[in-house]
């Protein structure tokens, strides 16, 4: 899933896509991360919305964290639903921020747990 977040966030910073383009695969990379670390922890959610709320609960994010990342889902659902979709720049730009942040932070979750199994074995 984090590998599958980083490619999406790659993809997000070809400025040849329309805005629609780069805000998409910058909420797919957020969504991706958000599931890693969900997954991480054992539990699944077939609820996107869940996906960014539970990251209070699995990377300690701050309300004001995810719920950049709540207001991004309701606009995406817009996008998919009503084909409608009004972003901003600088909201997507933003989000690409948030998202590196995450990738981060799992990628961070994930490795300080590889070596604490490693020292223990050890």
């Amino acid at each position: 899933m984090l590998t599958m977040a980083r490619t999406r966030l790659i993809d997000a910073s070809h400025l040849q896509l329309s805005q629609e383009g780069r805000f998409t695969s910058t909420y797919n990379a957020i969504h991706a991360a958000a599931l890693a670390a969900l997954r991480w922890h054992g539990y699944r959610s077939e609820n996107r919305y869940i996906v960014f709320q539970s990251l209070e609960h699995t990377l300690a994010w701050p309300a004001s964290q995810w719920r950049v990342l709540d207001v991004a889902h309701q606009k995406r659902n817009l996008a998919e639903y009503e084909g409608f979709l009004e972003i901003e720049e600088s909201a997507i730009a933003e989000l690409r921020l948030l998202a590196e942040k995450l990738i981060a932070d799992v990628n961070e979750l994930i490795n300080a747990c590889d070596t604490y199994a490693r020292n223990a074995r050890d």
